[in-house]
């Protein structure tokens, strides 16, 4: 059974991920996994002692708070609840934490949580779910915070075919058990070889075993590609858009050449599924 770790801050602003979660463990069988990064602050004064038996209280006012949280969601949301358990681990950082515990615990299939944007300092230097998009090795579902809640039914892939053999065979088996449609979007430039869709999608019917929908769009160069996939998005309306991401970059590019993948995230009205893109296929 796959597992979902669905972070949380108690804030509204988390809420869109922790539904779609629920929603996913709705329509496949999953376990979730609900994660709380705990920061106790401790003045200078306390004793080790004293902070101890503080530090465990206050855990203790968390894990109400956490199950108080997590069921009213269920509860607004009609749904009752499957296989989950509740995680709360100690950390300044939320993005670190979180990246630290899926390293010790491989069990973690996918992150799924919210996004909120983020202003421009914060875009360069990374936010919570920015952070993790860019250096998760686990796939990264982030859930924009107005999403509203609706069946899993087609997954729009964003594809390079660069490495399109590997990727597909990743977003088949996110898309498999939710039963949901995929399409594949590919951007054509102008010296770029074309191919015919429907000899391309016959193609990959018979290697997938899977309906594919093939779909080449030529590249406006008057906008960014954020600009035109999100043109698509607008005109196909996918239930998920998936993406892999270069995590493999120097400091630089970092900078001043932000992850496509993370800047969508930012803008995108539809949850962002981010696989990391293997640099050795």
């Amino acid at each position: 059974m796959k597992k979902i770790l669905a972070p949380t801050d108690f804030s509204g602003n988390s809420k869109s991920g922790i539904r779609f979660a629920i929603q996913w463990a709705a329509q496949q069988k999953v376990e979730l996994v609900f994660i709380h990064v705990l920061h106790i602050l401790r003045p200078t004064i306390w004793s080790d002692s004293y902070f101890e038996k503080y530090a465990v209280q206050e855990e203790k006012n968390c894990s109400i708070k956490f199950k108080q949280f997590i069921a009213a969601i269920y509860s607004d949301m009609n749904l009752k609840p499957g296989k989950h358990s509740f995680v709360i681990i100690h950390g300044i950082s939320a993005d670190i934490t979180i990246l630290d515990y899926c390293k010790k615990n491989k069990y973690i299939d996918y992150i799924c949580i919210s996004t909120r944007g983020a202003g421009k300092f914060k875009k360069i230097f990374g936010t919570n779910t920015g952070n993790l998009i860019t250096k998760s090795a686990v796939p990264v579902l982030a859930v924009p915070k107005k999403y509203k809640v609706a069946d899993i039914k087609n997954v729009l892939y964003a594809a390079d075919f660069r490495n399109y053999s590997e990727e597909i065979n990743r977003v088949v088996d996110f898309a498999l058990p939710l039963k949901a449609t995929i399409e594949v979007l590919h951007f054509t430039w102008p010296d770029e070889i074309t191919f015919d869709e429907k000899t391309i999608e016959s193609a990959f019917k018979k290697q997938y075993k899977y309906g594919l929908k093939i779909h080449f769009e030529k590249n406006d160069a008057v906008q960014s590609l954020i600009q035109n996939l999100q043109n698509q998005i607008r005109i196909r309306k996918p239930s998920v858009v998936t993406m892999f991401t270069n995590q493999q970059r120097t400091f630089f590019q970092k900078l001043f050449l932000s992850s496509k993948a993370e800047e969508l995230s930012f803008q995108a009205k539809v949850p962002l599924l981010v696989f990391n893109k293997l640099q050795n296929k």
